[in-house]
């Protein structure tokens, strides 16, 4: 167990986020003896990699309340599949199916991808895959399903009493003509199957109905058992009330929503939960990630280049802070993983709570030594041309004399990653350099400086040597320079690994054939 000591003095965001939640909510979680914290998905497009960091970072918090109280914890995600199909995603098949069946419920949209009944049901699928492939403790549950049940009952009676409070809240955030269409309550049309946004004649609260003016027609409509769904904003409060949320994190570009969701909980009885706004994700371009889009990196592809921790450390750090998600982004995350696992190995208590894998790893930090960086791995994949993990894993072991499969299993799976990642992104992207005269003196005068060294030197002093050679070829007044000459003309980027590392495992002879084969 962690002293509590150590727990109080911590401030790593997900500790930070718990004891506010036990604070906020101690009264509320004390009296139905457990924790429960939702998540939300709008399963109108593909889950996309926004949805699975609200998931680990949820999750991460959820650790965190283990070590702070004894009471169980839930996490719900809830998938908001009743809501009517606005727009056809970009990223889908058979657009004009999803065309003609704008505006109906998700879950009675037809699948597209003829898999599921429908569409709603399809991406609940991926949501639920996904989410099991990363083992998150889930508990999910289906608006559609809610609704139709009867489960939401109770909780939909009590905001039709409470219907003009709620559109006092609602109405003044709302324009001038818009005001004039609003309803809390959207009925289900019963001839075209569409979620209606159509104005309320008149409320009868005692049998749960209302009348609605649907283009100069009387609909009349029960608000039960799926016959009507719930505004966003409305229905969003509806939940917390229903299923007593205790936390909630959500983008930042719903807090608006989340203010008048908290008002609207509170007329109708209840706290609103503890929550917490995140930054949005973001594409190469700075854009953000859409689900009918699917723009940025996705799920599948991040798992094909690296390992499912390495995502949820990028989730870790920063929440607050807007993040970039794309290919190139990879090497970073998994090489800032493998050093926070190296770091681990020397922290205390305290410490180890302030670091970011204690939180990837529900507080089981692995012991695994590290051989090289995943960008090292990268270079070694390009200079020994190895197409397969077996190819790659003697190149790693013809100067590792020492290391096996079973005892590196993080390794390992890194090898693979590496083969993948170099094959699909940094091959297409390389533009090795020509030398000019001088640039190839320089380089010539690195061969002989090799020439000097051999295999049992440390890479320190080969790096000093590769300073020097440096200095005496015209670059003395700028290093980086000579450097990035070196990646340029050997790897085809302006980056690179450390060199003397890089010599000291390719080794030396292997480096000078390196540099005079790239300088021919």
């Amino acid at each position: 167990m962690v002293k509590k000591e150590n727990l109080d003095k911590t401030n790593a965001w997900p500790f930070v986020e718990a004891k506010k939640m036990l604070r906020e909510r101690k009264s509320f979680i004390e009296k139905k003896g457990k924790i429960t914290l939702q998540t939300g998905y709008g399963p109108s497009g593909l889950p996309h990699i926004g949805t699975f960091g609200e998931v680990a970072r949820t999750t991460m918090i959820v650790n965190a309340l283990k070590h702070l109280t004894d009471l169980p914890t839930e996490i719900i995600t809830f998938s908001d599949d009743m809501d009517g199909l606005r727009k056809v995603p970009d990223n889908v098949p058979q657009k004009d199916l999803l065309q003609k069946n704008l505006h109906k419920p998700l879950t009675e949209v037809p699948d597209p991808f003829e898999k599921f009944k429908s569409f709603g049901e399809h991406n609940n699928e991926m949501l639920k895959n996904f989410l099991d492939n990363f083992n998150f403790d889930y508990n999910f549950k289906s608006s559609t399903s809610l609704y139709k049940s009867g489960y939401f009952n109770t909780s939909l009676k009590t905001i039709l009493e409470n219907y003009d409070g709620i559109m006092n809240i609602i109405l003044p955030t709302l324009g001038k003509e818009r005001q004039k269409t609003y309803s809390p309550f959207l009925p289900i049309c019963p001839n075209t199957g569409k979620v209606l946004e159509i104005p309320v004649k008149e409320i009868n609260k005692e049998n749960s109905r209302i009348i609605f003016d649907n283009n100069g027609e009387d609909l009349e409509a029960s608000i039960l058992d799926g016959s009507c769904k719930l505004q966003w904003k409305v229905d969003w409060a509806m939940r917390w009330y229903a299923l007593d949320v205790d936390f909630e994190m959500y983008g930042k570009d719903l807090i608006e929503s989340a203010t008048l969701s908290s008002k609207i909980i509170k007329l109708i009885g209840k706290k609103n939960p503890s929550g917490f706004a995140y930054e949005l994700f973001l594409d190469e371009k700075g854009e953000k990630i859409s689900k009918s889009k699917g723009n940025g990196i996705t799920i599948d592809q991040w798992l094909e280049y690296a390992s499912p921790e390495s995502l949820s450390l990028y989730m870790y750090q920063n929440p607050k802070r807007a993040k970039k998600l794309y290919k190139e982004i990879v090497p970073k995350a998994v090489d800032e993983y493998l050093d926070f696992i190296e770091k681990a190995k020397t922290q205390n208590e305290l410490q180890l709570l302030m670091n970011p894998v204690w939180h990837v790893h529900n507080s089981e930090v692995p012991k695994e030594n590290m051989i090289m960086s995943f960008s090292m791995l990268l270079n070694l994949v390009e200079t020994s041309n190895a197409d397969s993990n077996d190819l790659l894993w003697k190149f790693v072991k013809k100067y590792k004399t020492d290391i096996s499969e079973q005892e590196h299993p993080i390794f390992d799976k890194l090898v693979g990653y590496a083969i993948k990642y170099f094959n699909d992104v940094i091959k297409l992207q390389k533009n090795y350099k020509k030398p000019n005269k001088d640039e190839r003196l320089a380089l010539e005068g690195l061969i002989k400086t090799l020439d000097k060294c051999n295999d049992r030197m440390t890479p320190e002093d080969i790096q000093t040597l590769i300073y020097s050679t440096g200095k005496e070829n015209g670059y003395s007044e700028n290093l980086r320079d000579w450097f990035k000459l070196i990646y340029q003309v050997v790897f085809g980027d302006e980056n690179g690994p450390r060199m003397g590392f890089f010599i000291s495992f390719f080794g030396v002879k292997e480096t000078k054939d390196l540099i005079l084969n790239k300088i021919k």
